[in-house]
């Protein structure tokens, strides 16, 4: 297994894949504190567009939580591309038939599949919390970050729902024979989950409910409202990677 991840990592680095999440993931976190200062000054330059239309522009006052909130509209546009980036990891292999000689030498299959689930959760790992450390710096070097209520346990929660995210990609990898089909499936469950969350009797009770890290952030929701849809994510994720090692070790390759 420390071979496969050595393996990992040096294709990440050939592929261009580590350099590409790293540029994305900074630039959102720069991005999101950045809009937040520069609102005032666009909405300054278009008070007389606005005034013509009957619309006042008023002082604005611009703090920590404007840039919390444009991190939170950022968040999802940053897993949908790690998800398009990563979505090949396993099909790639299949299709240049990479993994039969480490197989035929006797590396077991989930010590293939550890390996890349370890890698690909680690990855995640690294790139939100570079963009959740950026913003958190950016904040509190312009504004106060004293403003956020629950701020790390939201940041906590959004970490979670990627790391589900990430294991339903596991999962569909494990039979899939295209990434196409791997991005499918996984986009299919979050939308599932998604639509399954607008009854409110499921709302607090799926990963969906993590995705509500600004609710946490005013104040108008508790952390005890989000254990449902951690433990809902955990054991959810658990059960994709197993469930992943039992179709990879019967997949042909």
């Amino acid at each position: 297994m420390k071979a496969f991840l050595k393996k990992e990592w040096m294709e990440w680095l050939r592929t261009g894949r580590l350099l590409v999440l790293l540029l994305v993931f900074t630039l959102f976190g720069i991005m999101n504190p950045a809009l937040a200062k520069l609102t005032p000054w666009m909405m300054e330059a278009l008070s007389e567009s606005l005034a013509e239309t009957g619309i006042a522009a008023t002082g604005i006052t611009v703090d920590a939580m404007v840039s919390w909130a444009q991190f939170y509209k950022n968040f999802p546009m940053g897993l949908v591309i790690f998800v398009l980036l990563c979505s090949g990891s396993f099909t790639g292999e299949y299709q240049r038939g990479t993994l039969i000689p480490v197989v035929a030498k006797g590396l077991s299959r989930w010590s293939i599949l550890g390996a890349k689930a370890i890698f690909l959760f680690g990855a995640w790992t690294v790139l939100y919390f570079l963009c959740f450390g950026i913003t958190y710096g950016y904040n509190g070097y312009f504004w106060d970050n004293g403003v956020a209520k629950n701020l790390f346990f939201a940041g906590a929660c959004s970490w979670v729902f990627g790391i589900w995210v990430v294991a339903a990609l596991v999962f569909f990898s494990a039979f899939a024979g295209s990434s196409a089909q791997v991005l499918l499936g996984t986009g299919g469950v979050a939308l599932g989950m998604y639509l399954l969350g607008l009854f409110p009797r499921f709302h607090s009770l799926l990963p969906a409910k993590l995705m509500e890290g600004m609710a946490l952030l005013q104040g108008a929701e508790e952390p005890s409202g989000y254990f449902g849809g951690l433990a809902a994510a955990a054991i959810m994720a658990a059960l994709c990677v197993a469930a992943g090692g039992g179709c990879f070790g019967k997949r042909k390759l």
